[in-house]
């Protein structure tokens, strides 16, 4: 057996070795060539750089080679190799732009030296001629695109310095057109950088839309869980007290129980008290300061009635098909809150829609096993608004009751279906099992 001292430096060199392997795959992943608007959302906004990069290629190429040639007359050689060393990395700027920038600004350079060894008229351009110009603010417009700001403002220095030092070398003693290369270069660098920030600047708004929404639907899922838990409680505790009262009162109420019982009767409440404190330290947790819990019995079916007149007083016809079979505590408060729910989205959404409300037990279908039971059903139903409402009753809702709905009837083992109708209208349909159906 090995000892600490002696398995510790091992772990040490495997976190090592995971490090380098990481810091390697990292590496690569930079190394990997990456394409000017590979992450635009539209399809030919992702085709827009190729389609330019190839443009300026099948253009420049032989209109440099025919103005080398013919105007400044350059042998047909030295023009054809300058035209692809001045064109040919536009198409691998798409990718690499810095590279490109390497080879063209050498060509350039190296072209303008070129062009002092020929006699060519005053009225040319030197040292840059127009196609050169094209070529090059395209290619820093790319650079502007994908390299950090610190490369574009060595690169701008790079292109200002080589323009003024050809400026001592003008062969016809008359200043060169550096000036107007530098300035349009420094255009396209800070276009391009502009761009590139407002791409970066929506990516990330957009990032931070999405996880917002998604911790607003999580934040409202926990809190509908931690009030599903703090009504869960109250049903539990109330069964719970009921068991405590009869088992500690059992010995006055029976008479003549021997001694043993007497014994099993004051362990299950002293075992009920228990779980009673246990219950209400968990609900201290639950319960925030500002709320300071619900201490009013929680509804039940025996209350759906009296939503649906409340509904039917704020201008909603609403039909409403009672239950008179007992259901647990904590399925008839599920069905409650969401028919309370259903109708506070009737009233919001289509206000005047006639509504329907049933809620009925019936068996789970000849297909279901023995043990399945009953299930509660639990349907609302409205058709559309008489008269569209010109804007919603109320502006800035979370828009999560289906969430808590979802919530509660999938705690309790159930469905819901909810959705609108061909008709305009809207469904919400829950289906409860009652695994239990004794209630005495």
């Amino acid at each position: 057996m090995t000892s600490v001292e002696e398995e510790r430096p091992r772990k040490g060199k495997r976190a090592r070795k995971r490090g380098r392997e990481r810091q390697e795959e990292r590496a690569r992943q930079e190394e990997r060539p990456r394409v000017l608007l590979a992450g635009a959302s539209r399809r030919w906004v992702r085709l827009l750089p190729w389609g330019v990069a190839f443009l300026l290629f099948v253009a420049l190429l032989p209109t440099t080679i025919q103005v080398l040639t013919a105007d400044y007359g350059l042998n047909g050689g030295i023009a054809s190799g300058l035209a692809v060393a001045q064109t040919a990395p536009l198409l691998l700027a798409i990718v690499r732009p810095l590279r490109a920038w390497y080879v063209i600004f050498v060509a350039d350079m190296g072209g303008a030296l070129v062009l002092l060894t020929v006699d060519f008229e005053e009225r040319l351009l030197w040292p840059f001629p127009p196609m050169q110009i094209v070529g090059y603010v395209g290619l820093c417009l790319a650079l502007g695109l994908r390299e950090p700001l610190r490369t574009l403002l060595v690169v701008w220095l790079a292109t200002a310095a080589a323009g003024v030092g050809l400026e001592f070398v003008t062969p016809h003693g008359t200043g060169g057109n550096s000036p107007l290369l530098i300035i349009l270069s420094g255009v396209a660098l800070v276009l391009g950088a502009a761009l590139r920030e407002r791409s970066e600047v929506q990516r990330r708004l957009v990032e931070q839309e999405t996880i917002s929404e998604a911790e607003r639907g999580r934040r409202t899922l926990l809190e509908e869980r931690a009030r599903i838990a703090r009504e869960l409680h109250d049903v539990v505790a109330h069964h719970m007290s009921v068991i405590t009262v009869q088992a500690d009162t059992a010995a006055y109420r029976l008479q003549g129980l021997p001694p043993d019982v007497q014994e099993e009767f004051a362990s299950v409440a002293a075992t009920a008290r228990q779980s009673l404190g246990e219950m209400r330290r968990l609900l201290g947790v639950l319960r925030n300061e500002e709320a300071h819990g619900e201490l009013a019995p929680q509804p039940g079916l025996t209350q759906i009635g009296q939503l649906a007149e409340a509904t039917a007083r704020a201008g909603v016809p609403v039909e409403f098909t009672p239950c008179d079979t007992d259901v647990p505590e904590a399925e008839a408060l599920a069905a409650y809150r969401i028919v309370q729910e259903a109708l506070a989205n009737v009233v919001r959404h289509a206000p005047g829609a006639p509504t329907r409300v049933s809620v009925s037990v019936s068996g789970m279908g000849s297909g279901a096993a023995p043990e399945d039971g009953e299930r509660l059903t639990v349907l609302v139903v409205n058709g559309p608004p008489p008269v569209p409402p010109a804007a919603p009753l109320e502006v800035g809702g979370t828009g999560h009751g289906l969430v808590g709905m979802r919530e509660r009837v999938r705690i309790l083992g159930g469905t819901l279906d909810a959705g609108p109708l061909p008709d305009g209208g809207f469904r919400v349909i829950a289906q409860i099992p009652l695994t239990e159906r004794d209630f005495t």
